[in-house]
């Protein structure tokens, strides 16, 4: 294994066990104090990577300032479902509803009019079904968890096919630094009228924020940027899809948290349906779903 693909599968590491840093911190404050702080830090641990990863491309700062907002509002939006939702369901029910992603991003696609290859379409069935046996229970009612974690991802679709579009005339970095910049403003606004944040609370989950905040933000941009620099985009993908695996194995280490047989039957249809849809087959066949949010 190359050290490009150790990078990513750190980064996959990484992003799985922040959802056990966010489940964890909601003992002590509110999900939208906990946004808030988390995305400030991510703004501030992103921000001495402009020195280190100098962009040559030039950019309109008026265009990457209204682009930066609407991408802002999209994390905001898609955090905000996420981290309500880990108040009612597992980690790694979390993460795998999160992963969906993977296969919304190449459905919206077909909007505009993207093709989608056979192999895909087989991996979206799967995946489909798995979502099913691990969210539907008896009389068609879904836990309101995972519900709220099924919106969000919605908004990382969306998140997904917007940075897609916009990466090819705006510089990474910039634009990930002025889109956090936003979700910290929106989710400072919504903390304050929603909750009452305290410096004793925020204190109490110093860990955890700083986790999601630096490590899964600022170390995990670095390393996926390393990464993606010599491994080809779908490999990629199939490597950060293991993001939804790591969840669940935090969930059970640190949390305790154990899955039905139901549930980790859902599981593994979902994992399968994600492997499947993005398994390297020749380049002019690759879809949008092999790109990554930032």
């Amino acid at each position: 294994m190359s050290i490009p693909h150790i990078f990513l599968w750190l980064t996959a590491c990484i992003w799985g066990f922040a959802f056990v840093a966010q489940s964890t911190a909601m003992d002590d404050i509110g999900p939208h104090t906990f946004n808030a702080v988390r995305f400030l830090l991510a703004t501030l641990s992103l921000i001495p990577l402009l020195l280190l990863f100098k962009t040559s491309q030039a950019y309109d700062f008026k265009k990457l300032l209204i682009c930066g907002t609407s991408a802002g509002t999209l994390i905001f939006c898609g955090f905000t479902f996420q981290q309500m939702g880990l108040l009612y369901t597992t980690a790694g029910n979390a993460g795998f509803i999160t992963s969906m992603y993977i296969i919304f991003v190449p459905l919206v696609g077909l909007l505009f009019k993207q093709k989608i290859d056979r192999l895909a379409w087989v991996g979206i069935g799967v995946a489909l079904v798995g979502f099913y046996t691990l969210t539907v229970g008896p009389n068609l009612s879904i836990n309101k968890g995972d519900a709220l974690e099924l919106v969000g991802t919605l908004f990382w679709t969306s998140h997904v096919l917007f940075i897609g579009y916009l990466s090819r005339s705006l510089p990474a970095l910039p634009l990930s630094i002025m889109q956090f910049a936003v979700a910290t403003v929106l989710a400072t606004l919504t903390a304050f009228i929603f909750e009452a944040p305290t410096i004793a609370g925020i204190d109490a989950a110093w860990w955890p924020l700083v986790y999601a905040g630096v490590a899964s933000s600022g170390i995990a941009f670095t390393l996926q940027t390393l990464g993606q620099r010599k491994v080809i985009p779908s490999t990629t993908a199939l490597i950060l899809s293991m993001e939804a695996v790591f969840a669940v194995i935090g969930g059970w280490l640190f949390m305790g948290e154990l899955l039905t047989s139901q549930a980790l039957f859902g599981c593994g249809l979902i994992f399968t349906g994600m492997i499947v849809s993005q398994w390297p087959r020749n380049k002019a066949k690759l879809t949008s779903a092999e790109q990554q949010p930032l």
